[in-house]
């Protein structure tokens, strides 16, 4: 992570914004600010940022607006959503429509950049979307959700499939988490939650890629799943 990656904060509170913004100053970011949605929203999409920090709740414009807008311009570009202690909801939608992390109020600035540099860092190898995925014996289509064997068939992946070979491409060479597929791919707080969905997922997926040469999937006991080596990666 860079130490001049720039933050835009968006925040109406101006207590609350000069601490994020003391904070990131202090952590060695440069440092946009915004007090109201519409004025955030425009210098989301117009100015060069390495991660926006938006309060859910805003004048105008809120924060789940402007996440929605920067996920449709600037899909790769890193968003923590700041909101209220307990609004268990906000986050959960939040993580669904595309935020990154989030910080609960009242946090410490210390926690602050740790979310910040772990969202930047973890960005960074995300960054590029797989666009097709070659297998030794056949071949993903992200945008058709189709597997195409090398003699000929064809089998349908369903859409959460989809997303999660996809989230495994675009990491390439990364272990991802099940925590982290809990939140980037179902949009779920991993926390203290005990749920079976990704290993039923994962089942159904590597029987639809049965056929497809070695395992596509491979699992690394005790920390995730990684796309195997000999899967070729195509972005956009």
């Amino acid at each position: 992570m860079s130490p001049t990656a720039t933050v835009l904060v968006v925040e109406d509170d101006r207590a609350i914004r000069r601490g994020l913004v003391d904070a990131l100053k202090f952590g060695g970011y440069a440092v946009h600010e915004a007090e109201e949605g519409r004025a955030g929203l425009q210098m989301a999409l117009a100015l060069p940022i390495d991660l926006a920090l938006l309060d859910v709740v805003l004048p105008g414009v809120d924060g789940f607006e402007i996440l929605g807008a920067l996920r449709r311009t600037k899909p790769t570009l890193p968003v923590i959503l700041v909101t209220a202690r307990g609004a268990e909801s906000d986050r959960v939608r939040g993580l669904h429509d595309g935020a990154d992390d989030y910080v609960v109020k009242p946090f410490s600035a210390r926690e602050l950049l740790a979310r910040v540099e772990a969202v930047l860092r973890r960005s960074a190898t995300r960054a590029t979307p797989a666009q097709s995925l070659t297998l030794p014996g056949g071949r993903v289509d992200f945008a058709r959700r189709e597997v195409r064997l090398a003699d000929g068939g064809v089998r349908q992946l369903s859409e959460k499939e989809q997303q999660l070979l996809a989230y495994l491409a675009a990491a390439r060479a990364q272990v991802v988490t099940r925590e982290e597929l809990l939140e980037r791919v179902w949009g779920l707080d991993p926390r203290g939650l005990q749920t079976r969905t990704i290993d039923m997922h994962m089942a159904r997926l590597r029987e639809k890629l049965a056929g497809c040469g070695s395992e596509v999937v491979v699992t690394v006991r005790g920390r995730g799943y990684l796309l195997a080596p000999d899967c070729v990666v195509d972005g956009r």
